[in-house]
């Protein structure tokens, strides 16, 4: 009956949670970004992206100028390492630097002019905005003789 009451872990009872995980960006005395990660646990990351990072994206919408704009931190990594392509109303962000692997496909709330799409990355954060598509009127407006 031991055996089947074995304690794995060598008898250590492990407790799970609560997980955290956090970190400090500055900005060093050559203008470049620096990351200095903590926690007890480590970024969302899948297998299948070979340990790419997911992005956490803001997504904002102005409606007066009739812009979405997408806000997201690639700390570690240079604007020529992304890559950002729209497709079929989503944005696909990879970036590679070293160990730094970032890759997410986010799927836009709002329809948008693809070709309006323009991006910058400044100290870590990537923006990028668009043109919201014109929504076209639904139906036919039949004029009475």
């Amino acid at each position: 009956m031991d055996d089947v009451f074995e304690i794995p872990n060598g008898g250590r009872v492990q407790t799970l949670g609560p997980y955290y995980y956090g970190y400090e960006m500055t900005v060093g005395p050559d203008g470049r970004p620096y990351l200095k990660e903590w926690g007890n646990t480590i970024p969302q990351k899948t297998i299948e992206d070979h340990g790419a990072r997911k992005l956490y994206v803001d997504q904002t919408i102005n409606e007066k100028e009739n812009i979405l704009k997408l806000v997201t931190e690639m700390p570690g990594i240079e604007k020529a390492d992304i890559q950002v392509n729209i497709e079929n109303n989503t944005a696909s962000i990879t970036a590679e630097r070293g160990s730094r692997k970032y890759k997410d496909s986010i799927p836009l709330k709002y329809k948008v002019d693809e070709n309006s799409a323009k991006a910058k990355y400044t100290n870590g954060i990537l923006e990028l905005s668009f043109t919201l598509a014109e929504k076209k009127p639904k139906g036919k407006r039949v004029t009475v003789e």
